[in-house]
């Protein structure tokens, strides 16, 4: 069964999401097109206009090169074929190479980007649609990965040797550190996928497969020779005029007069440089207009000229890494891209990048956000119905729901305001008494005012403490309750994974595929079949 209710409701996203979903017209200028499905009748026109047939076969080549390393699904082989086409179109999202998948929501991001093709498939059955998940094996924030929780316990690896490419990283110490520790509940794919990959971009290509091959998910590492070629323009462009910044900051101050916050730092190069060591390191141009940028190797910096970057850019483009800033330009130039899906922090920033992709000429993708969702368990279902509570209601604060429950119980509400006021009648008539007859006791009249006040207020809790005791065992069934659906207050989405729930219900990606309405818009609460 699934119930949904408003992203604004669950109190638990930025206001820049809940504006834009809310269709805010002060958002406006900062996206292309509203994601609704007649939309993207102009956006594969754009696109198509946009995409070169040179373009695709570089894209399709890289894809076959990826892929012939190991068995690819037959769904995927499908896709790729159909990725030859000029009618084929793709719809993608991208994240992090979180071990085992990280939090819930990376796979809800691919759920919506499968159910979106398909509807998009029914809407325009001239054309095809492919999902694809991007991998960010060009990020280097290793820390950002390298764990994940599982019933509650953290599990991490320590790796050596990070600062690069974390997709380029080989998984030396990962079994004894992680996967040896892991219950053996746990499928075997799970661990199969990085038994025996050389590198943690293989890995996370294998587990993607096996969860998703069946549903036709092509997964793109593009940290590779042959599609960074597609980059060289956007990198002589970024290094001569340091295009990218001056849009962002133009649109930066747009946003800000607007009344929101601009999610992510553009420097004046959104450039990394990959080292002969494998580190990935900033280009910081000098601050007083020399002809001179920076690379940086272990606090030891290195001057290039412009002359300098400009021929490696054209002879070596893979030494160059794109940030979070042109990382989405990239993207969108490698493939037949029509929509991004992300979550709240990846729409914000993509609101401050549509004057970049005007200013390279690319066409600026549907933003639509991922879906989002909490998943309650049959056991969890029913405890919910024994006290008395919808799986709505549970997105209510404690406090309010204790008073639900209490009410379901029968709890008396103890509450002694009446007498609290009927006091400070009573002692405000003395107060009146005594300044008629002697000004001196009137501070005397208030203080003992004060004591009766904070008297009355103490039994108050006292009395209420009481009648909570009657239904303690309810309300710390409650408080438990409450906390694994949302795990340090939060929501689960953003920290269980998904083995906490594909362990004990193994059709669970199945019953996501069915329940998830992308272009719905909504939050989910998904209860177990």
């Amino acid at each position: 069964m699934v119930q949904t209710l408003s992203y604004a409701d669950t109190g638990a996203f930025s206001g820049l999401l809940t504006d834009y979903l809310a269709q805010k017209p002060e958002l406006a200028p900062f996206y292309h097109r509203w994601p609704a499905l007649d939309n993207f009748t102009a956006q594969i026109e754009e696109k198509q206009a946009a995409y070169s047939p040179e373009a695709r076969q570089r894209l399709v080549g890289a894809l076959r090169a990826q892929y012939a390393a190991g068995d690819v699904p037959p769904a995927v082989a499908a896709n790729l074929d159909l990725l030859e086409k000029d009618t084929t179109f793709t719809i993608t999202t991208g994240h992090q190479l979180n071990l085992l998948t990280g939090p819930l929501y990376f796979v809800y991001k691919i759920v919506s980007a499968i159910k979106l093709s398909r509807e998009l498939k029914a809407k325009y059955p001239q054309y095809d649609f492919v999902p694809v998940y991007w991998m960010a094996t060009e990020d280097h924030d290793f820390a950002e990965i390298n764990h994940f929780s599982l019933f509650g316990k953290t599990y991490q690896w320590d790796a050596e040797g990070t600062g690069g490419p974390v997709g380029r990283l080989p998984l030396a110490g990962l079994e004894e550190q992680l996967l040896s520790q892991l219950p053996p509940e746990v499928p075997a794919l799970f661990r199969d996928a990085y038994a025996g990959a050389p590198t943690l971009a293989a890995a996370t290509q294998r587990l993607a497969d096996g969860l998703f091959g069946q549903y036709g998910l092509v997964t793109l590492d593009a940290d590779r020779p042959d599609l960074k070629q597609a980059l060289v323009p956007v990198l002589e462009q970024e290094i001569q005029h340091q295009t990218s910044n001056a849009a962002v900051q133009a649109t930066n101050a747009r946003l800000t007069a607007a009344g929101y916050k601009p999610q992510v730092y553009s420097r004046p190069l959104n450039l990394f440089f990959l080292t002969d060591s494998g580190l990935r390191e900033r280009l910081e141009p000098d601050a007083n207009g020399a002809d001179c940028v920076e690379v940086t190797v272990r606090n030891t910096a290195r001057c290039h000229s412009q002359a300098e970057l400009l021929e490696l850019a054209r002879q070596q483009p893979e030494r160059f890494s794109p940030n979070v800033v042109l990382r989405p330009v990239y993207q969108e130039l490698l493939m037949p891209n029509l929509a991004y899906i992300g979550g709240g922090a990846e729409v914000a920033y993509w609101f401050q990048l549509k004057d970049v992709f005007a200013a390279f000429n690319v066409p600026f993708p549907i933003v639509l956000p991922r879906n989002s969702a909490m998943y309650v368990s049959r056991a969890n279902a029913g405890k919910l119905k024994k006290l008395g509570l919808s799986t709505t209601d549970i997105f209510r604060s404690l406090p309010e729901l204790k008073k639900q429950v209490g009410a379901a119980l029968g709890q008396e509400e103890i509450s002694l305001k009446e007498q609290q006021e009927a006091l400070a009648a009573t002692f405000q008539q003395v107060q009146d008494l005594a300044q008629r007859l002697d000004a001196s006791l009137v501070r005397t009249v208030a203080a003992e005012a004060q004591k009766a006040a904070a008297g009355l207020a103490g039994l108050e809790k006292r009395l209420s403490k009481a009648a909570e005791t009657k239904h303690e065992t309810a309300y710390a069934q409650l408080a438990v309750l409450k906390e694994k659906l949302f795990p340090g207050g939060g929501l689960q989405e953003r920290t269980d994974n998904v083995l906490n729930v594909l362990i004990n219900n193994p059709a669970f990606i199945n019953q996501l595929i069915g329940a998830l309405e992308p272009l719905a818009l909504n939050f989910a609460v998904i209860e177990e079949d």
